[in-house]
This record gives structure tokens, C-alpha cells and sequence, in this order.
């Protein structure tokens, strides 16, 4: 009999935090998903989801291999804010008439405000602990190859 992989997908908004959403991720039939909150507000929150995908907290950042993007996830947002967001933000600053209108920088400007996600985090597992308890760090390097593509 082959070994079955389990898979997870986790993707979350503010809208995960309702009585509602948790009941459904309670019962939800495949049991390998949750409705957990995925959602970054701010740059401190970004900075700790960055320490601990990459177990600094736990000194097994060996075990994590980048695919795409770098080590600093918080960098990596405010470039890809500059690149998506610039444009449209020197536009809308070029229609303001008062200057305390105008937005100096659209990563801070989302950062600060706690009405906005600044980023949402989307998880992908394949296998459970169960899986990977007896596999061989080269074994799991092999994983690599499967993310990339």
C-alpha cells in the first residue's frame, strides 16, 4: 500500500476571526484546513512572521530553503509595494491640493492603519508530521523541486 501525502492550503482575512468561521474550520469534513487568521496588518506583525518562518526563534533556519523572494520578508513586501503601488500612489498625490493629504509612502501608510491588511500570509503544507517523522533531510530537500514548480 503507498503512502498517502496530506496536503493543507491556508489562506486567511479578518473575516476568519467570526463565531461562524470558526464553527465551519470545527467541522470542516477534510480536517486538514483550518480558517485560521492569516491576514499581516502591520510591519511589526510582518516582522515576526518572518522570524518565525524562518525558526529563528528555534535556530533551524538550515531547514528552511527560500524559493522565491529573500530572508527579509519585511523588505521583500516593501519592494513589492514599490513596484505595484508606486505608480498608482504618485498619481493619487498629484490630485491632492493639500500636501497632509498626500501619501509619502503606501507600505507605511497601509502599516499604520489598522483598518487595512498589509499583507496576507498563504500557507501551503504538504504531508503531516507523521509523513516526514522518518524521512531524510535529503528526502526532504527534494521537496524543493515541488514547490518551485
Amino acid at each position: 500500500m503507498s503512502e498517502m501525502l496530506a496536503y493543507s492550503i491556508h489562506l486567511g482575512n479578518d473575516k476568519n476571526k467570526t463565531k461562524k468561521a470558526k464553527e465551519i474550520a470545527k467541522n470542516n469534513k477534510s480536517n486538514t484546513t483550518s480558517f485560521s487568521n492569516n491576514s499581516i496588518q502591520n510591519s511589526k506583525q510582518l516582522s515576526k512572521i518572518n522570524n518565525h518562518n524562518l525558526r529563528k526563534y528555534d535556530n533551524k533556519t538550515e531547514l528552511i530553503k527560500i524559493i522565491y523572494g529573500t530572508n527579509d520578508l519585511v523588505n521583500d513586501v516593501k519592494n513589492l509595494y514599490l513596484q505595484e503601488f508606486e505608480n498608482a500612489r504618485i498619481e493619487y498625490n498629484n490630485k491632492q491640493k493639500r500636501d497632509d493629504r498626500k501619501i509619502q509612502n503606501y507600505f507605511e501608510h497601509i502599516s499604520k492603519n489598522s483598518n487595512r491588511d498589509l499583507a496576507c500570509e498563504l500557507i501551503i503544507e504538504l504531508g503531516d508530521m507523521n509523513f516526514w517523522k522518518d524521512k531524510t533531510q535529503e528526502y526532504r530537500y527534494k521537496m524543493v523541486d515541488v514547490y518551485k514548480e
